[in-house]
């Protein structure tokens, strides 16, 4: 996989400030798409799918270690328990950040607020 391939997907990934908030950017003497402070959930949007991402590589992170440990550990009983431990861990933790979503987005739904499952400060 090429870098630009990467590098393409990630900038995909992140959404466009004036996309989130619209009205986010303006122009401030004669300088075109200056950020305001209006700008404040957009980044926070992108800061959360960042958290996300690093929440997703660590939890493959700890699976991949947890794979190592198990072909490692040689038939040893305190290994083999450590392998699946660290499977566990991994598990528990991506479960953790996704259930956090889902808890969020239950809650918006039934008591029909649903600006707190988007990113920003207040409702209109």
């Amino acid at each position: 996989m090429s870098f630009t391939l990467l590098f393409d997907t990630l900038k995909n990934m992140f959404k466009s400030w004036d996309k989130v908030v619209e009205g986010c950017l303006q122009t401030v003497g004669g300088v075109k798409d200056v950020a305001t402070i209006s700008c404040i959930p957009a980044i926070f949007s992108n800061l959360v799918n960042v958290l996300l991402m690093f929440a997703g590589i660590t939890a493959l992170a700890i699976f991949i270690m947890g794979g190592f440990k198990l072909i490692h550990s040689g038939g040893d009983p305190k290994k083999l328990e450590g392998a699946r431990m660290s499977f566990i861990f991994g598990l528990v933790g991506l479960l953790i950040v996704l259930f956090s979503f889902a808890i969020i987005s239950i809650i918006s739904h039934v008591t029909g607020v649903t600006c707190i499952s988007k990113f920003g400060f207040g409702c209109q």
